[in-house]
């Protein structure tokens, strides 16, 4: 099934609409804390769809409406094309008729269990389970009794109901944008927290135009902190998930998180054959070990989080960190994150990766990190983000491009800091200041004020600095004087006082006289 665009007028109308329900469904509870109900039961919705939509389109039938009995016949096929299987009697659509009874709580929570039950079946079980983990339909969060709990489940179902989404006409695009909004909207109102989950939408399409520039088909995609996955999707959405042979590769240690990015790429219409989202520490028990190296690597790390490398006197042996020589400090894995991707980069492969400042410019193990990595070549760009681009945090970034097969010795600096528009309370890239930024980034060349092309050996004589501050000169906004201008005014402006002042004299002189 191919996504089609909706109009930005489609676009409006549903964010307005779900900007509605969700307030009006989230009461007591906390939009962060609620997410994980109005998110879990949109993409019930969707897969309910998405099975009917492909079950009448090949078998031209009216799967709503058939018995269970005879769906049963069809439970083969769907799982080879879609992964999981859904009853009619389980549908949404049919949940939704009966969705006042005073029994949808157990109702829903058999369902979501058998969905996650009909996966088993399949060879990638490990895409539906515990998928809907996060979703409790009995947690007193939707209410302190049965009565409360089931009238709040009605409630989310007919307000899901009532979005404009569809999985017709090939119009799913609008399920993945309501994702996206959604994720949006909480990630502003959770404030920090918000920030750990969401990489913001025209952030997440930078890193992976840089990622991706030049390529036009690639083996495989891959975030080591994937999130809700928005990364791995924007690389999906550029370069075209049809031209991703092996697939799309994450790791998240947040369960919830997890959930949702698993949930996020089935609502972007991404194969359940060609994604593998594994749950675990990057650092400390990498998964997906059998599929690297990875041809574009996008990544946001947590920043300047605390990691065990103390406890683990055997991670300096570990082939990701040991070419260092040294482990990133205990307090900031930010460079630990850096070497993990610089690892698992293929030779013919771009990594990009927001980073916080600190790391370009500290000393100690960071230091002799950033040396290996000068030394080695595989710095090929650093990009300063404008601040308060991040929810959460007014933070300025910056985006850490590796390469091991550079076709020269350097490293362009790219000064990006005055690259955004104002919106609200938060800056935000617009598409003119992302297409300055990659035009910066392909043609590699001196540009004043703004990027600057270093040799390796620069880089180190300042230290192995990888601030772009020490390379890219600011352009001084100050107005110039030009003094001669100024001495002849001055002078102007003295012959004129004292022409004033021989006047006023004249004047006194004449009122005393009278």
């Amino acid at each position: 099934m191919t996504a089609a665009t909706i109009s930005q007028k489609d676009r409006e109308e549903l964010h307005g609409t779900i900007w509605k329900i969700s307030n009006k469904l989230r009461g007591a509870v906390s939009g962060w804390d609620f997410k994980q109900f109005v998110l879990g039961t949109m993409f019930y919705r969707y897969i309910s769809e998405n099975i009917v939509e492909h079950v009448n389109k090949k078998f031209g039938l009216d799967y709503a409406n058939l018995t269970d009995k005879e769906a049963e016949n069809l439970r083969k096929e769907v799982l080879e094309a879609k992964g999981f299987f859904i009853l009619p009697s389980e549908l949404f659509c049919n949940v939704l008729k009966d969705s006042e009874s005073n029994d949808i709580s157990e109702r829903l929570d058999t369902i979501l269990k058998n969905i996650e039950e009909s996966a088993k079946e399949t060879e990638e079980a490990e895409n539906f389970t515990g998928l809907f983990s996060d979703i409790d339909v009995n947690s007193s969060k939707l209410g302190k009794d049965s009565k409360e709990r089931n009238e709040r489940l009605s409630q989310l179902l007919q307000g899901i109901a009532e979005m404009k989404l569809s999985c017709k006409n090939n119009s799913i695009d609008a399920f993945g944008d309501a994702y996206e909004f959604l994720m949006s909207m909480y990630a502003f109102n959770a404030g920090k927290s918000g920030g750990e989950y969401f990489t913001p939408s025209e952030v997440s399409e930078l890193v992976a135009c840089i990622a991706t520039v030049g390529k036009t088909d690639v083996k495989n995609v891959y975030d080591p902190t994937c999130g809700s996955g928005s990364l791995l999707l924007k690389a999906a959405k550029i370069i075209g998930k049809d031209h991703v042979k092996n697939g799309f590769y994450g790791q998240e240690i947040n369960s919830t998180s997890y959930n949702l990015c698993r949930m996020n790429m089935f609502l972007h219409d991404i194969s359940y054959k060609k994604f593998k989202i594994a749950y675990g520490d990057t650092l400390l028990n990498p998964q997906l070990q059998n599929e690297k190296p990875f041809e574009v690597i996008v990544s946001n790390p947590p920043y300047s989080i605390e990691w065990a490398c103390d406890k683990n006197s055997e991670l300096i042996k570990d082939s990701r960190f040991a070419p260092a020589g040294v482990l990133a400090p205990r307090s900031k894995a930010d460079l630990a994150f850096v070497m993990h991707c610089a690892s698992w980069l293929a030779d013919n492969g771009t990594a990009a990766i927001v980073c916080f400042p600190g790391i370009l410019y500290r000393s100690g193990a960071e230091k002799k990190i950033r040396k290996y990595l000068v030394d080695s070549n595989f710095i090929d760009c650093i990009i300063s983000l404008p601040q308060n681009l991040f929810f959460g945090t007014s933070v300025a970034t910056a985006i850490m491009v590796l390469k091991k097969s550079k076709e020269d010795n350097n490293v362009l600096f790219i000064d990006a800091s005055k690259e955004c528009t104002k919106v609200k309370n938060k800056n935000k890239l617009t598409e003119k200041n992302i297409n300055n930024i990659l035009q910066a980034f392909t043609e590699r060349t001196d540009k004043d004020y703004f990027c600057k092309l270093v040799s390796k050996e620069v880089v180190a004589e300042n230290d192995y600095n990888l601030s772009v501050s020490t390379y890219v000169q600011q352009e001084d906004t100050r107005e110039k004087i030009d003094i001669k201008k100024l001495n002849a005014e001055i002078k102007r402006m003295e012959e004129r006082r004292r022409f004033l002042c021989a006047e006023l004299d004249k004047l006194i002189a004449e009122i005393e006289g009278d």
